[in-house]
């Protein structure tokens, strides 16, 4: 069974973030796959210092916070939510200094699997963060699941993020385009494999002229 790991940035396990993760994953359970939220908000999150590390081991050499878990998880999962607060038009400082070092630590492992990301906000800021969020699928050779609108529910409590309805169809909307995604490249993975991927060029004018 195909699985999808969900990432609350929130520094609240059951904010208004929650509420529409929580919306996502009911709706692919509905949709027969597994799910597995994760808290990592709220972490002290070092942020990537590019040592290197990862290339020759595989693996960040931060200890002490969930990331080498959550890649291994990552790295057997089909898909991946990721949700945040807005702070200052931005998502959480402390799920993107976690997300740096997730991504970095396998960059070559994620090719093909399905990303979504989700905002919450009281009023604005949410369509800045949801792009830096889908920067990290993008780069990744990851497809992007979508919805009926941008990925977002608004809200100051949880009991606020509730009323916001149309926010919750978004989510069980992306739920179901993110489960379809995964079952159509599934079936074609196993049918033809995946993408070929190039790596062998790579852009470095070091002095301007060439």
């Amino acid at each position: 069974m195909a699985k999808v790991i969900l990432l609350n940035g929130s520094p609240h396990p059951k904010g208004c973030t929650w509420v529409a993760l929580h919306e996502v994953q009911k709706t692919l359970e509905q949709e027969g796959l597994e799910t597995e939220l994760l808290q990592v908000g709220g972490l002290a999150a070092r942020g990537c210092v590019a040592c290197g590390y990862c290339n020759e081991q595989g693996r960040c050499i931060v200890e002490g916070d969930p990331v080498n878990e959550v890649a291994e998880k990552l790295e057997e999962a089909a898909g991946l939510v990721v949700g945040s607060p807005v702070y200052y038009g931005s998502p959480n400082g402390s799920l993107l200094a976690f997300l740096d070092r997730l991504f970095y630590s396998v960059p070559y492992s994620l090719q093909m699997k399905v990303g979504a990301s989700v905002v919450s906000c009281r009023r604005g800021g949410n369509t800045a963060s949801f792009d830096v969020l889908n920067k990290y699928f993008t780069i990744s050779g990851m497809p992007l699941a979508s919805s009926t609108y941008w990925n977002q529910i608004h809200g100051c409590t949880p009991e606020q993020a509730i009323k916001d309805l149309e926010g919750l169809q978004i989510m069980r909307n992306l739920g179901r385009n993110m489960a379809f995604l995964i079952r159509a490249i599934e079936a074609e993975k196993e049918r033809a494999g995946l993408p070929e991927v190039e790596r062998k060029n790579f852009t470095s004018f070091m002095d301007g002229k060439e």
